[in-house]
């Protein structure tokens, strides 16, 4: 899989990490915290960063708009339009949503791989669809295996059991070992969207990975190859992100499936 978003390193939760330091990182931060709940003043802060930065990058990129504008009638062309892309990050700090979830959960546990079962342990019918189909999916996959596990938890109240079986399988679900995870970017980054002048969008990763497959002329880039090549090259076109590769030690070394 590749997830080609912001903050997907470490998005499967006790797979290998082969290249970045999104685990590391996370293992830290965790070991910091401790169990201290995030106070008050310390939420109010993380949403005032968010609001100044998504302010600054408003007025970042209007004032480039403007700037490309003033070179066209000028006649002068401009370095970043003659490379056909505009970049722009959207994102919410993954430290900061954690914090804020802990902090309306009074879970101080929770962590990268337990957001989307705290999600719907807290909130329940009220959780996303995708958070539903999340949590059915891994109970679905745990009743098979155990055959004991009911979703209408018998006579407990309802959406007891529900939380309870996934809470359970968050923890029992093995990861498959012959899965392969190519992230845009560490943790703590954001993965940059690139537009073109006709309007065409896309990932900076997505965009990495066409332009090494596309340049390959003779033989296979293994999973490994692929990730340290596009980091390469998506640091020599500016872009500060650094994908990662998540998988077992066998699965390092194989081809990449296209």
């Amino acid at each position: 899989m590749v997830s080609d978003s912001c903050h997907s390193g470490g998005l499967i939760d006790k797979t290998k990490e082969q290249i970045g330091n999104s685990t590391k990182q996370s293992k830290i931060q965790q070991r910091e915290r401790g169990t201290r709940p995030p106070s008050d003043a310390g939420v109010r802060s993380s949403l005032l960063r968010i609001l100044r930065g998504a302010f600054e990058s408003l007025v970042i990129h209007r004032c480039g708009h403007h700037h490309n504008q003033s070179g066209a009638e000028a006649g002068i062309p401009d370095a970043e339009t003659t490379s056909a892309s505009v970049v722009s990050n959207r994102s919410l700090p993954l430290s900061t949503f954690i914090e804020m979830l802990r902090y309306r959960t009074g879970k101080h546990d929770v962590g990268v791989g337990s957001i989307r079962t705290t999600l719907f342990h807290h909130f329940g019918e009220e959780a996303s669809p995708k958070v539903k189909r999340f949590v059915k999916a891994m109970v679905g996959k745990l009743r098979h295996e155990d055959g004991k596990m009911d979703l209408d938890g018998g006579k407990e109240p309802r959406g007891g059991g529900v939380r309870r079986t996934a809470r359970a399988a968050a923890a029992r679900v093995a990861v498959p070992r012959n899965g392969v995870l190519i992230s845009g970017c560490q943790t703590d980054e954001t993965s940059a969207d690139a537009t073109t002048p006709d309007g065409t969008s896309y990932g900076a990763l997505s965009n990495a990975i066409q332009a090494i497959l596309g340049g390959k002329k003779r033989g296979t880039v293994t999973n490994r190859e692929l990730v340290l090549k596009a980091r390469e090259l998506l640091s020599k076109e500016g872009y500060t992100q650094q994908p990662g590769l998540y998988c077992s030690d066998e699965h390092a070394k194989v081809p990449f499936i296209c």
